[in-house]
């Protein structure tokens, strides 16, 4: 009696997947040429890499670097260990940092909130170091926070020396581990995101722009930073959202500052054009009820922890699969977040999601009499079946 209930339900999952839907698939041209060392295209909700060259190569990060230093900062903010209101001293070593600044002076206190401002908006290595040496004391034990920080982010191709992105030996990152912490950062503090879409901040009377040319030219564009040294050549991350799809794409080693903004735009272009982001399950969604032998209830309910989404060629949500896979037996106790098996959702043969089945409540075990009673109910349910 198990197996013909669960197949039921697995044929009704799949109708869900696709009711209402009947728009016709686009055909899809090939990626764009994209003049750059190494870029990617990357879905900020799925993580799908829609188009990707060279993504996990090890080259400079240059001030794309400030993108670590901003989520850490952001992280110690969730966190409440440093508060946007915090007085930071500005040290000598902070003051003297060369290249981009926010222009503070050593000696002065600044508030976290304006450093904060001034790493994002400014590109400042002054900003950089100051908050690296408020959080951990120094700019290289804030770099040793970013590489265990990076590795918890699965970047497997990043290793910082500094909090700035100044040229240093052995400090580099790739394409994708840039949009792995691009996605992180939108998803996880969204409280701070608008701070990477804002086109000016003034500091000590100084007004300067934000680097990111795109803010300016398309308005789906609401972030992330811009690179750039004679070794990295000019990179961008950016992020920009439309019509509730999100999408992150980053270029490096491109030859200026116009060719990076153009890079990206291409790859935004093309991923919004051709492809489509949907969510096709909720965080804690029940999936399916289970039946559970000795327990002190007879069902429970099979879910997700976390919130399912895919990113697909335009128009082909109809042709999307799905199947759940559930041990045939199932006795109590049953915890919750146990797994009790798997939920797949495939377009053609392609395999888009596997994710384990968990139970969403717990069930405690019934008394004596009623374990025997299930027990003997069982054997004569798998006997006829």
């Amino acid at each position: 009696m198990i197996a013909p209930y669960f197949k039921a339900l697995t044929f009704l999952l799949a109708l869900s997947l696709s009711a209402g839907v009947s728009a016709q698939q686009t055909l899809i041209p090939a990626p764009p040429e994209i003049a750059a060392s190494s870029y990617i295209l990357m879905d900020s909700e799925s993580g799908r890499i829609i188009v990707e060259h060279n993504s996990d190569e090890r080259l400079p990060p240059a001030s794309l670097t400030k993108m670590m230093t901003a989520y850490i900062t952001e992280r110690e903010l969730d966190q409440g260990r440093v508060a946007m209101d915090d007085p930071v001293m500005i040290s000598v070593n902070a003051w003297r940092t060369g290249g981009s600044r926010m222009f503070v002076r050593e000696g002065t206190t600044v508030r976290l909130e304006d450093l904060l401002k001034g790493i994002i908006i400014q590109s400042g290595n002054d900003a950089s170091v100051a908050v690296a040496e408020h959080i951990a004391g120094s700019e290289s034990a804030f770099a040793d926070i970013m590489n265990q920080q990076a590795q918890l982010l699965g970047m497997n191709n990043t290793r910082f020396q500094n909090a700035t992105g100044l040229p240093a030996a052995d400090h580099y990152s790739s394409a994708r581990d840039l949009a792995i912490l691009a996605k992180r950062t939108i998803n996880d503090f969204p409280q701070n995101y608008d701070l990477y879409a804002q086109k000016y901040f003034t500091y000590a009377d100084i007004r300067q722009p934000n680097r990111n040319s795109l803010l300016w030219r398309d308005d789906s564009v609401d972030g992330l930073k811009t690179g750039h040294t004679e070794e990295a050549g000019y990179c961008l991350v950016a992020s920009a959202k439309r019509d509730g799809m999100r999408l992150v794409a980053v270029v490096m080693g491109t030859r200026s500052e116009k060719a990076r903004a153009q890079e990206v735009q291409k790859l935004l272009n093309y991923g919004f054009r051709y492809y489509e982001t949907h969510r096709l399950f909720a965080e804690g969604q029940k999936l399916m009820d289970s039946r559970v032998w000795g327990g002190t209830e007879e069902e429970f309910g099979l879910g997700l922890d976390e919130a399912v989404y895919v990113t697909i060629p335009r128009g082909s949500k109809p042709e999307l699969q799905s199947s759940l896979d559930v041990e045939a037996v199932i006795e109590a106790p049953v915890t919750a977040g146990q797994e009790y098996g798997t939920v797949q959702v495939k377009l053609g043969e392609t395999v888009l999601v596997d994710k384990p089945l968990l139970a969403l409540q717990s069930v405690e075990e019934a008394g004596l009499f009623k374990q025997l009673w299930d027990k003997i109910k069982l054997f004569f349910s798998q006997l006829f079946s």
